[in-house]
């Protein structure tokens, strides 16, 4: 019986990946074989694991949200993210992104503000094997100074400012993804590049994200 539900959310999980993701502009395959293998169900409640693998945003703990799926495979395609490259991801949620990630990374070290929702993460993170993916309870507007430089962060909380601290803490070469506007309104999804000391911005699609909160 276990088995025959495993079989039926990765039918699932291959029809979202196929029709919702690929299907709208998503081409890299090793972004698109991370998001068939993360099994989404496992990052909800179980009373809303049968709309695991639909293409939108479902509520976790604290007032937050999981993210849309498209919209995370589209911010991991932006990052461009090499199998050896260390990755910060700030607004760990749910942990699903931080799996999503890992597939892709070397090393995760995803920040949560929420203790509630950081714990709750990790340990979905280390029941599915993910040992690459560190969770840490932070502010994720600071970023996380001890594992810098970075070479790509991913936000997944709007900023009506791109935070300073986080491009200081990219690798030169890094890519910064992240929703920059009003928390009140649709953002637009940013790409940032670092060269040296200078920066490089590219706006590629809007989006609606939670906002990012800075600690007083």
């Amino acid at each position: 019986m276990a088995r025959a539900a495993e079989d039926r959310h990765r039918d699932r999980r291959l029809a979202m990946v196929r029709r919702q993701i690929e299907g709208r502009g998503v081409c890299d395959p090793r972004v698109l074989e991370a998001m068939r293998t993360v099994p989404r169900h496992r990052f909800v409640a179980r009373s809303l694991a049968g709309d695991a693998y639909k293409d939108y945003p479902l509520a976790i703990s604290a007032g937050q949200t999981i993210s849309q799926p498209y919209i995370v495979a589209l911010m991991a395609e932006a990052a461009a993210i090499g199998p050896h490259d260390r990755v910060l991801e700030v607004g760990t949620g749910s942990g699903y992104g931080a799996a999503v990630l890992a597939e892709l990374a070397a090393s995760v070290i995803s920040v949560e503000r929420h203790r509630k929702l950081a714990d709750a993460a990790g340990r979905v993170l280390a029941e599915l094997g993910y040992t690459t993916a560190t969770v840490v309870c932070s502010d994720g507007s600071q970023g996380h100074p001890p594992g810098a430089p970075y070479d790509a962060v991913v936000v997944t909380a709007a900023a009506s400012r791109i935070p300073p601290a986080l491009i200081d803490q990219l690798a030169d070469g890094g890519r910064l993804v992240i929703p920059v506007g009003p928390p009140s309104f649709s953002q637009n999804l940013t790409l940032v590049t670092r060269k040296g000391d200078e920066t490089f911005s590219k706006r590629f699609c809007p989006v609606r994200f939670v906002p990012l909160v800075e600690e007083s």
